[in-house]
């Protein structure tokens, strides 16, 4: 069955691209006569508060939007991120980072020319990736705070590709799109402070909840070159994706709990009723 899913963070109250996000989800999983799953995305132990992951669900409930199945959270599948990354490891796929990220950037500025990931942050140089068995034995013995990174090029090596994922449109039609992982460089796979990162955690669980089709924003269509790597290295099944445009404020910008964009919750207060707010998105 074909299986579609709706995945916030709870680092801040939905905002209207969050609500069209999970509204066209909801439309294509009706129109493909498909599942709707709902995940809570919160790894990040410091900013995913109860009282928030209570209002995400209080929000799209006021929405209309109904899910099937109970509610995923990343927060409870440590254990299956954690499997993934010693699978990584074991095969010198992935390596211990001792350097802080001021250390990186430090790095990244004294090069001639900055290379830089598709989200803007410098290419990490390398630094940890030279350090001897015994010196990481060593610092890991210690308890020295440490990310795990891709080694690239050996991931490369291990699957060579030609990298491809299947894309989609909201009518149907299908067609095969690159995917160019190395822009990525050694990228961090599983953070300080939980063993994954956004990256190893999505492709795990979309595999582990037989997720077929994703639906998410333009934004992150540079991170399915990555997803596609780390599907192909793990064994994993790769869904179908659409990435749909964004919702931009008056200044152009993409709306964003960061920036302040307003919040469903503000909406709601100021009496906005559901019907009206999908209307307004464009979903009856």
């Amino acid at each position: 069955m074909p299986t579609f899913r709706f995945a916030p963070s709870p680092n801040g109250r939905l905002h209207l691209g969050h609500a069209f996000s999970a509204l066209l989800n909801a439309r294509l999983a009706a129109r493909f006569g498909g599942r709707l799953l709902l995940r809570i995305e919160d790894i990040d132990p410091g900013r995913s508060r109860p009282d928030l992951i209570a209002a995400v669900i209080d929000d799209l409930a006021w929405l209309g939007l109904r899910f099937d199945g109970p509610v995923r959270r990343q927060s409870e599948q440590m254990d299956a991120y954690r499997a993934n990354l010693e699978s990584l490891a074991a095969r010198g796929l992935a390596y211990p980072c001792f350097c802080s990220r001021s250390e990186v950037a430090a790095a990244a500025n004294r090069a001639e020319a900055i290379r830089r990931d598709p989200d803007g942050a410098p290419l990490y140089p390398g630094t940890c990736r030279h350090l001897t068995e015994g010196a990481v034995a060593g610092r890991l013995a210690r308890g020295e705070p440490h990310t795990w990174r891709l080694a690239m090029d050996r991931a490369l090596a291990t699957a060579p590709g030609p990298h491809r994922f299947t894309a989609f449109d909201t009518q149907g039609p299908e067609h095969l799109a690159p995917a160019d992982p190395a822009r990525w460089g050694d990228t961090v796979i599983a953070r300080r402070d939980v063993p994954t990162s956004y990256h190893l955690a999505v492709v795990t669980d979309d595999a582990t909840q037989d997720v077929s089709h994703v639906v998410r924003g333009a934004d992150l269509l540079a991170a399915t070159d990555l997803h596609v790597l780390l599907q192909a290295l793990l064994g994993l099944a790769s869904p179908r994706y659409h990435h749909h445009s964004l919702l931009l404020d008056a200044t152009g910008a993409k709306l964003a709990k960061s920036r302040g964009s307003q919040s469903l919750a503000d909406l709601r207060a100021q009496g906005t009723e559901p019907q009206a707010l999908r209307a307004s998105l464009g979903f009856s």
